[in-house]
């Protein structure tokens, strides 16, 4: 296998060289599934969700028993994205699998078969546009009874699967709930990011999903696996990083992987030959993170109304806000009223600019949010 120019991946999957730790996380999925259950995968965003999946679906033990399919739908609206998303990627997957394999499938999902064309080579094509599903309920009926006959076993994982609650049509949880239950042919997977909202979606009693799932909350990687994991990629190009240069970024960071190794593959990047990263090295690393991103907040900030502006400097300067309607922090910092606080706060929820949990809002970029404190 090539090796990579960097070790620190920032985006996708690679392979297990370049995968952290999560042994037990990974055990644990791969047993949920190869023992006929379904799981739901609960965490902050950018801890490393995605890359725990596509660990396991590169798993011998999965990739050679099932087909597995990722199907992220943050970016979803409605129940025709859905339904689009979900056909895209099957095509994507099955394709890898030979003519007679995808025909299977193409003569199950009725609906999709004038957006599919074939070169010359017999290899398919998805040229399906989003308004071409013209009922995505019969569309994705159609998908779960492909998955119910497939020659092999399916695995169908659905990151950020929260925002089905938002789309416009009526009861999409109870239609998928049905599906899944008449899909004993496939696995599923369902990974969330807004705790509360998977939270009630799993957990309570009058929602459909109630108790069919396992359930597994994504903690941080152990800090001491991570000093071990960056130590021994700096040494295979001859370089070395302290282990407190690691420790003093876990910590800045919480663990969140996506900013450790945003950051670890900056220092990689300029630690020469024979060089050696120390803990002073870290703050600078930010700062030129940071710096790369500061035209992006400047729009970001000059496009947001006044308002919610205001509250998003106010939650970041907290760190962790609690009480951001109360008198004591409209008036501390200086915002019109705890009605207009209610509003904006909704909106930044709603555009994901922060995130909750229990009684304190915090922002959800967390560069974003050093770069407000240094700034404002």
């Amino acid at each position: 296998m090539r090796l990579l120019n960097n070790p620190f991946v920032t985006s996708g999957y690679i392979s297990p060289l370049y995968f952290c730790d999560r042994e037990e996380e990974s055990a644990r999925l791969i047993s949920e599934i190869v023992n006929g259950n379904n799981l739901a995968i609960i965490s902050t965003r950018r801890m490393g969700k995605t890359g725990l999946i596509q660990h396991c679906f590169h798993h011998p033990r999965l990739a050679e028993n099932y087909y597995t399919f990722f199907i992220d739908i943050y970016a979803t609206k409605s129940l025709r994205d859905f339904a689009y998303a979900l056909s895209k990627v099957i095509v994507a997957t099955l394709k890898n699998f030979g003519r007679k394999v995808f025909d299977l499938f193409l003569q199950t999902v009725a609906s999709i078969q004038p957006g599919i064309t074939f070169d010359s080579s017999g290899v398919p094509s998805f040229n399906l546009q989003l308004g071409d599903i013209e009922t995505p309920e019969a569309t994705l009926e159609q998908i779960f009874h492909y998955l119910a006959q497939a020659d092999k076993p399916c695995i169908v994982a659905i990151d950020e699967f929260q925002q089905i609650v938002n789309y416009p049509e009526q009861n999409v949880e109870a239609m998928l709930r049905t599906h899944i239950q008449h899909c004993p042919n496939a696995r599923f997977i369902f990974a969330g990011s807004q705790r509360h909202v998977m939270g009630n979606m799993f957990l309570s009693p009058a929602r459909p999903f109630y108790q069919s799932v396992s359930m597994m909350h994504l903690e941080a990687i152990p800090v001491e696996k991570y000093i071990e994991f960056a130590m021994a990629h700096f040494e295979r190009d001859n370089k070395s990083i302290s282990p407190e240069a690691v420790r003093a970024l876990y910590n800045r960071f919480q663990g969140v992987t996506w900013y450790l190794q945003k950051v670890l593959n900056l220092l990689y990047s300029v630690t020469p030959l024979e060089g050696s990263c120390t803990a002073e090295a870290v703050d600078r690393a930010v700062e030129l993170v940071i710096d790369s991103f500061r035209f992006t907040y400047q729009e970001i900030l000059y496009r947001m109304p006044e308002k919610q502006k205001s509250l998003l400097i106010a939650i970041a300067s907290e760190r962790e806000a609690r009480a951001v309607t109360s008198a004591d922090f409209v008036k501390r910092y200086r915002l019109i009223s705890a009605s207009s606080v209610q509003s904006a706060l909704r909106s930044l929820l709603e555009k994901d600019f922060i995130t909750q949990q229990d009684s304190s809002y915090t922002v959800y970029d967390q560069f974003f949010a050093i770069w407000l404190r240094e700034n404002y």
